[in-house]
């Protein structure tokens, strides 16, 4: 049995955003936002999964959309790239999400609170260890809730997720599991066929029900981040190396060859090819 990959963003709102998939956006949302207690005891889909997209369409739409216990709203996105400008997206998506629920001329009362839930396949918090991060308004030194909530972001750094398959306890840790590995299974484990909605998910997931304009779709959309990454670690790299032969050109006139190539990083070559310039 082969499955795809939740991680990319096509998959992720088929498997959660479906029409079917109302008991395992339940599940999920109550794993990654209260710890898997059952406080989300119903909920609303408002952007159900529609296949296939336009081929090569997603940077700005949000994943999945709900209304959930609590007249709380819950914009689901999976970013598998950090790209620049990310971390202000999220933020106006949930504040506009939280400002266009009131027409004009309606009581401010009226509002409710959002949840913006990020699932990203990166690391973005350097200063903790932590998979699960809540941010809300806070006051600066004494740190009293502003507005109780109304406006929270949630992140989950998968990267940051390191349980492997017998050491899963939790609700929790199984959706990490599952959304970090499950495209590596070849059948679902006992452990995770326990949770009903895990077992549901992995139908869902399974290759053998999707459609061929489906799976084309999947593939093209896999294609497309692994050329994005790729972009961005070429960037890199030339960045890197364009600082190195800066810092060559620097050296020429101190440093002997050889001292010059152990100091940056650069080949022998490179130090005389610079050095002939």
């Amino acid at each position: 049995m082969r499955f795809i990959n939740p991680k990319t963003d096509i998959a992720f709102k088929k498997i959660f955003g479906s029409e079917q998939s109302k008991d395992i956006l339940i599940s999920f949302l109550n794993s990654m936002l209260y710890d898997g207690q059952p406080i989300i005891e119903d909920l609303e889909i408002l952007n159900p999964y529609l296949a296939p997209r336009i081929r090569g369409v997603k940077e700005t739409y949000l994943d999945i959309k709900a209304k959930i216990t609590g007249n709380k709203t819950a914009i689901v996105e999976m970013q598998v790239l950090n790209v620049e400008g990310f971390e202000k997206r999220i933020l106006y998506n949930a504040a506009k999400s939280y400002s266009i629920q009131l027409q004009a001329g309606e009581d401010y009362k009226l509002l409710n609170p959002v949840i913006a839930l990020t699932i990203v396949d990166f690391k973005m918090f350097a200063d903790f260890d932590k998979v699960i991060s809540h941010f809300v308004l806070k006051e600066k030194d004494y740190l009293v809730d502003y507005l109780s909530y109304d406006l929270e972001l949630v992140f989950v750094e998968l990267p940051k997720f390191t349980k492997e398959l017998e050491q899963l306890e939790t609700l929790t840790d199984k959706w990490l599991y599952f959304m970090k590995s499950g495209r590596n299974l070849q059948t679902v484990p006992e452990t995770m066929s326990a949770v009903p909605e895990i077992e549901q998910a992995f139908a869902i997931a399974s290759q053998a029900n999707l459609s061929r304009e489906e799976l084309e779709e999947l593939e093209q959309r896999e294609m497309f981040i692994h050329d994005q990454r790729n972009a961005i670690l070429k960037a890199v790299s030339t960045a890197v190396n364009d600082n190195k032969r800066e810092i060559a050109k620097q050296l020429l006139n101190l440093l002997d060859e050889e001292a010059i190539a152990k100091t940056t990083g650069l080949s022998l070559e490179e130090v005389q090819k610079l050095k002939q310039q």
